[in-house]
Parts: structure tokens; C-alpha cells; sequence
């Protein structure tokens, strides 16, 4: 991670860039299991087209007579550079699980959770944002940041509604992790990369402690990931309930945490930018979809009745754990005043009109009212969603991406092949080709072979027909 972060050559970020391939493929099939091993092929196959496409970029970067990009950022104007441009836009879409390559990080939910605290919340999934910042100044009005901006904005939209829909503890902070990607790549393609930079150091202080706090509570309730077996968490867990409020209450943006630092000044400097109507409430909606789910994940997992109590006794017992929590903690709450100290000597200059500046606030309170109200439905109320199934499936499994990047390709990859043998393969490919001509062959050997058995019958005969022939010819 180092070495892609500090190099400003493309040759020594490839490596970098594959190490952490390699190391993210061993830690997602640690179990050893169907389940880890299809989630690390999905996972390295996916990285392995950003890996191309860097390999690429490489070739293109020939032309500029070197690979030290921190040269020639500035000036990448003409067409071939717009191809360099959107390849190292399509590597970093691949490693940060941008849209259409979003379904390898819910998956990758298959490693051990204490390691994906780390990985999958500062190091692996942040490489291309790290990435797009050092070919910030080349993005600068041109047509790849307006594609990154649209589609960093709609990647915020699918996982605020898939983690709304997803019952999977791991699943729904890796879709949030997702959400707040599309923030980083999504004001970083409005021209502040240093807001995004900004932004992804305080998400990994508040994602990392979520992320420990969600293995703890794993451990404790024996393996158990669906938040449904879940509830009253914050009685038999109060540290650890703590911890994780506070890093819900951070990644919401609430005042004077860590995340309330960066989010509101990306959303500010957002709405004063040149983003039209659909992005412009698609950063709303996105907003108002992250409140709800973490008021939902609230609810369900730290609220109510434990549901697991003839299983399990849960406690905060482990000071392995709980110490870490802790210094995380600290963190979460004052990590992102410290850091805004430290990135901006100089405050940015916002002019907003009242309205917009309280927007914010409100889509803030909206969302967290409806994840509330939307718990604590009757049955009656939650059966009519069946009415919907089909919109229900669709919104909740992050709009058929994992089945067009796993099960549909396999499938229709087998049943094409299946076709092809059963109609090419064994078919006219075989009339017509090696199995054809051997045949053939035969048939004529089979015949020189009658002709040499029954040599002189069929020499006389050959004989008295060619007599007759030249006898009716000459008359």
C-alpha cells in the first residue's frame, strides 16, 4: 500500500496495485471454504481487469517518453491521453467496486472480520481513490469526470438501497463502505481532491471501528451474521455498543464527530458546484438512504429482545478486543476536528442560501425518522411488500450485480458451451471437418481394399465393359 501511495511511477504502482491483490485474494479465502473460495475468484478476477487496464496505461505512457505521470499530469489534453485517462478511471473503478464492479466487496465480506477492519476499510477498496487523486489535475473539465460523477453518484444510490434491504451484519457496513467510496470518487470528480482525501481518512478512523465492534458481536453470539437473531446489545454489551453508536452516529455525519467534518463539507461544496438535477439528488437521496440504514441497523441489532438468549451469553470480556475499541474510539470522535486542523489551514469559502444550508440536516433527520418507521411495522404491514417482490429483489440485490458477475456468467457460459458441442462440437463441425474426412477416407480405402481382394474378376469385368463402350462408339 506504500508503495502505490508514494510512487509517482506507473511501473512501481502495478506492483503495489497487484499486492494488493494478491494479499486480498489470500485473506478472502482464509476459511477455505465453497463460499470464501467463490467470493475470492470473484474478487481477483474483478481486480485483475483494473490490472489491465494499468498495464495499458503503461503502454499509452510511452508516448510521453517516461512513466513518471507527476511530470505530464497537466498535460493530458489530446485523445490518446483522454484513453489514458478513462483506462486509470476504469482501474480505479475495479479496486474502489464502482459500478458495474460493485459485487466483489459484499462478497469479500467472507474474510475474517478483524482483518477486513483494516482492508476493506483503509487499505484495498481506497487504492483507486488514491489513484484518481494523483491524476486529479487531469481530470480537471474533462468528459471521464463527468462519467466518474455519474457514476460515483449512482454507485451511492445502489448500496444505500441494497443495505437498507440486507440482513447481513458484515454485508450492510460493506455496502456503507461502498456508499461512502461513491462520496470520495464523486467529489473528487468535481475538482476537490482534497476533500476526498480528507474524507477517506476520517471514514477508515469510524469504518474500522465498526468493523470491530461488528466482529466482536459475531464472536459473541457464536457466528451468527444476521441482525435478526440480534437485539438488546446495548445491555449486555454497553462498551461495545458504545463503540459501535459511535461510529454509526460518525459515519450519519452527526455534529462534531468525525464524519460530520468531511460529509458536510463535500455536501456543501457539492451543492455550490456545477452538478446538475440527477446528481444533485441523487448526493439527497444517498444522504437520507445512509441515515436510514444505520438507524435500522440500530435498531435491530442493539434495540429490543435478544433473540439468541437460550444460545448464547454475550459480554464485553475480551480486552483484546475492547482496548482496541477503545483507542478507535478516540478516533471517531476527535480524529476528524484534528485532521481538518491539520488538511485545511485555510477554511474553504462556502455562500449558501439558508435553505440549502439546512438541507443537509434535514435529509439527515428524514432518513433516520424513516429507518425507524419502517422497523417498527406490523407483519400486516410488511407482508404487502410481496405485492412488489420483484422491486424488492431488484433494489436489494444491489441491481442484479452479483448475478451478472458470478452465477449468470457461469450459467450462460456452460449452457453456450453445452449448445456449441451439442450442434457444432458433434454436429456440423464434425461432418464437415476432421470427423467428416476420416470418414471419408475410409469409405475410399475400403474401396481400394475391395478392388485389390477381388483383383482379377473386377480387371475382366472393368475389361468387358470398356470392350462394349468402344464397341458402340466405333459403330
Amino acid at each position: 500500500m506504500a508503495m502505490l501511495i508514494i510512487s509517482p511511477n506507473l511501473i512501481s504502482i502495478l506492483l503495489g496495485w497487484d499486492g494488493l491483490g494478491l494479499v486480498s485474494y489470500a485473506l478472502v479465502i482464509y476459511y477455505q471454504n465453497e463460499k470464501s473460495a467463490n467470493a475470492g475468484m470473484l474478487t481477483v478476477l474483478s481486480n485483475r481487469v483494473g490490472d489491465v487496464a494499468i498495464l495499458l496505461s503503461i503502454g499509452l505512457m510511452f508516448k510521453f517518453g517516461g512513466w513518471n505521470f507527476i511530470f505530464y499530469t497537466f498535460y493530458l489534453t489530446d485523445c490518446e491521453s483522454l484513453l489514458l485517462k478513462l483506462l486509470i478511471m476504469t482501474a480505479a473503478m475495479t479496486k474502489s467496486a464502482q459500478i458495474p464492479f460493485s459485487a466483489w466487496l459484499p462478497a469479500a465480506m467472507a474474510a475474517p472480520t478483524p482483518v477486513s477492519a483494516l482492508v476493506h476499510s483503509s487499505t484495498l477498496v481506497t487504492a483507486g481513490v488514491y489513484l484518481m487523486i494523483r491524476f486529479s489535475p487531469s481530470l480537471l473539465g474533462s468528459s471521464v469526470s463527468t462519467v466518474l460523477l455519474l457514476i460515483s453518484c449512482l454507485t451511492m444510490f445502489m448500496s444505500g438501497l441494497g443495505a437498507n434491504f440486507e440482513y447481513d451484519l458484515k454485508k450492510i457496513i460493506a455496502l456503507s463502505t461502498l456508499s461512502q467510496l461513491g462520496v470520495m470518487l464523486s467529489v473528487l470528480s468535481l475538482g476537490f481532491s482534497m476533500l476526498a482525501f480528507f474524507h477517506l481518512l476520517t471514514h477508515a478512523l469510524f469504518k474500522a471501528l465498526l468493523f470491530m465492534c461488528a466482529g466482536v458481536i459475531i464472536h459473541n453470539v457464536k457466528e451468527f451474521q444476521d441482525i435478526r437473531y440480534m437485539g438488546s446489545l446495548c445491555s449486555k454489551m454497553p462498551l461495545t455498543s458504545m463503540c459501535m453508536n459511535l461510529a454509526n452516529l460518525a459515519l450519519c455525519g452527526t455534529p462534531f464527530l468525525a464524519g460530520f467534518y468531511s460529509k458536510d463539507l463535500i455536501l456543501e461544496m457539492a451543492f455550490m458546484s456545477w452538478i446538475n438535477i440527477i446528481c444533485f439528488v441523487l448526493y439527497v437521496v444517498s444522504t437520507s438512504l445512509t441515515v436510514c440504514y444505520t438507524f435500522r441497523l440500530i435498531y435491530y441489532s442493539l434495540t429490543g429482545i435478544f433473540n439468541l438468549s437460550s444460545y448464547s451469553a454475550v459480554s464485553d470480556s475480551s480486552i483484546i478486543m475492547t482496548n482496541p475499541m477503545i483507542v478507535l474510539s478516540f478516533g471517531a470522535v476527535l480524529g476528524g476536528a484534528a485532521l481538518s486542523w491539520i488538511i485545511f489551514p485555510e477554511s474553504y469559502m462556502i455562500c449558501m442560501s439558508l435553505s440549502m444550508k439546512m438541507l443537509t440536516l434535514v435529509i439527515s433527520i428524514f432518513g433516520g425518522m424513516l429507518g425507524y418507521l419502517l422497523n417498527i411495522m406490523t407483519i400486516d404491514y410488511k407482508l404487502k411488500s410481496f405485492s412488489m417482490y420483484s422491486l424488492v429483489v431488484f433494489m436489494g440485490s444491489m441491481w442484479f450485480m452479483p448475478f451478472m458477475s458470478t452465477l449468470n456468467v457461469s450459467k450462460n457460459s456452460l449452457t453456450g458451451g453445452m449448445v456449441f458441442y451439442k450442434f457444432c462440437d458433434k454436429g456440423w463441425s464434425e461432418t464437415l471437418g476432421g470427423q467428416g474426412m476420416f470418414n471419408s477416407f475410409m469409405k475410399f480405402s475400403l474401396s481400394l481394399q475391395i478392388l485389390q481382394d477381388n483383383g482379377i474378376k473386377v480387371f475382366m469385368k472393368m475389361f468387358l465393359v470398356l470392350s462394349v463402350m468402344l464397341i458402340l462408339y466405333t459403330i
